[in-house]
């Protein structure tokens, strides 16, 4: 899985584990990738791999539920 937002782009960083000796060996920061089920304007509905800021700013917006009609 890539670990890149389909919506805004967000991709990991890089920086470093730093040791109560100060020594530095390399890291990754990954995002917070999530995927969803989103609904388009056209109105249909597909599975994107977004990072939770953008769940909670609303940029990616979920479809309805849909309920079963009585028999």
């Amino acid at each position: 899985m890539s670990k890149v937002c389909e919506n805004c782009g967000k991709r990991p960083q890089s920086g470093n584990n730093v040791s109560h000796a100060n020594n530095k060996t390399k890291r990754r920061f990954n995002p917070n990738l999530v995927k969803v089920r989103h609904q388009l304007e056209t109105g249909q509905v597909k599975t994107v791999t977004v990072c939770t800021r953008c769940l909670r700013s609303g940029a990616v917006v979920k479809p309805t539920v849909r309920t079963k009609p009585e028999a």
